[in-house]
């Protein structure tokens, strides 16, 4: 059974909740291990649409991430990386105010490719919106930092249960 090395799982979602997108939309990931991820948006007044609700960018983007981010963690190779290649979405009722709460559910992960879905509900724990989305496992294309990321799998008490 695989076990991920905490160590890099906190570096990457340091680098990830850093990063100039995520940061633009207030996004972050709260929790994240094999086939799930927990993302969350503080709803601002950038989030919104002309006529005062949550734009449906943000919906799809948060969507966008819980489902990848549902697949990352279980990929082999380290040094590959993930890109999405299709996202379906419903939104099921607006967003004024509050918190969008995003989980991602892996459903299959095959060589080529992974299927995973997010679901948005807000803080109450109403549903918003909901997500399919298809991503690319690309060879060679993995997270670079520096110092290096240590060792994304390991055995051991430093681990987190998959």
């Amino acid at each position: 059974m695989k076990k991920l090395n905490s160590e890099y799982v906190e570096r990457v979602n340091l680098l990830v909740n850093n990063s100039p997108y995520f940061s633009l939309l207030s996004m972050k990931i709260l929790d994240v291990g094999i086939g799930y991820s927990h993302l969350e948006i503080d709803i601002d007044q950038k989030h919104l649409q002309p006529f005062g609700l949550v734009h449906g960018g943000v919906f799809a983007s948060i969507i966008d991430a819980a489902a990848f981010w549902s697949v990352y963690y279980d990929v082999e190779d380290q040094n590959s990386g993930v890109t999405t290649v299709d996202i379906k979405l419903n939104y099921l009722a607006p967003a004024v105010s509050g918190k969008l709460v995003a989980r991602g559910r892996q459903i299959k992960l095959g060589k080529t490719l992974g299927y995973a879905e997010a679901e948005v509900a807000n803080e109450d724990g109403k549903i918003l919106a909901h997500g399919t989305s298809t991503v690319m496992i690309q060879p060679g294309r993995g997270l670079t930092d520096d110092p290096p990321l240590p060792q994304k799998f390991i055995d051991g008490s430093n681990s987190i249960e998959s």
